[in-house]
């Protein structure tokens, strides 16, 4: 891997983190356990943020909006996306889904983005603005759904001249089919290193990483 990361110029983008993906008896947890389960999604997401701790890098999350029933009541165009979500009511304000999985709480230091409507962390978000104050010029990307937040996420990053890591099993989709097309198809169209965590937490733990 010949990517190197520093505490001055890295972030970690963590998309997502919340109980109804992420945790049992999440409203979508269930249509993502396959491949969840397959790819050691939850423990490789720990292990990617505690290496980013310990390297000093800085986490920003980037949520997606927490549903309310009358989001949509006047809204024109909304995508089939948006409107199966908000029937769902899929990280309800106030409820125990559109809570932050135990795990992946906000820390002091951390980075709160403004909500993304439908899938990209930039759109209509201060994101670009907090990672650019923060002098921040290469994101990782980690978190759900590969296809979905994940992919329009960093292919925005792309865009605004981000350097973009793609790490593979630290993220999930609702099949199988969906992971590969998001990671072997369109992951290289926009990422510039596409990692296992293996090869990230390694990279991470370099000399050159904790330098300030």
């Amino acid at each position: 891997m010949d990517v190197s990361y520093s505490r001055t110029d890295t972030a970690l983008l963590l998309i997502d983190p919340y109980n109804d993906f992420l945790s049992e008896g999440g409203k979508l947890h269930g249509l993502a356990k396959q491949v969840f389960d397959a790819t050691g999604t939850l423990d490789n997401l720990r292990r990617v943020v505690a290496a980013a701790r310990a390297a000093g890098i800085r986490v920003f999350f980037t949520p997606h909006h927490r549903a309310r029933p009358s989001d949509f009541s006047l809204w024109k165009n909304a995508s089939p996306y948006l409107l199966g979500g908000d029937r769902m009511q899929v990280f309800a304000e106030g409820s125990w889904g559109g809570e932050w999985h135990p795990d992946f709480v906000p820390q002091e230091g951390d980075v709160v983005a403004k909500e993304h409507w439908h899938s990209s962390g930039f759109a209509h978000t201060d994101l670009d603005l907090l990672l650019r104050r923060h002098g921040v010029e290469k994101v990782i990307l980690v978190g759900l759904l590969a296809n979905t937040c994940v992919e329009s996420t960093g292919k925005f990053a792309a865009e605004l001249g981000y350097h973009v890591t793609l790490v593979v099993d630290a993220t999930a989709a609702f099949t199988r089919e969906a992971m590969d097309a998001a990671h072997k198809i369109n992951g290289p169209t926009y990422a510039h290193a596409i990692v296992a965590t293996a090869n990230l937490v390694q990279a991470l733990a370099a000399p050159a990483v904790l330098e300030p």
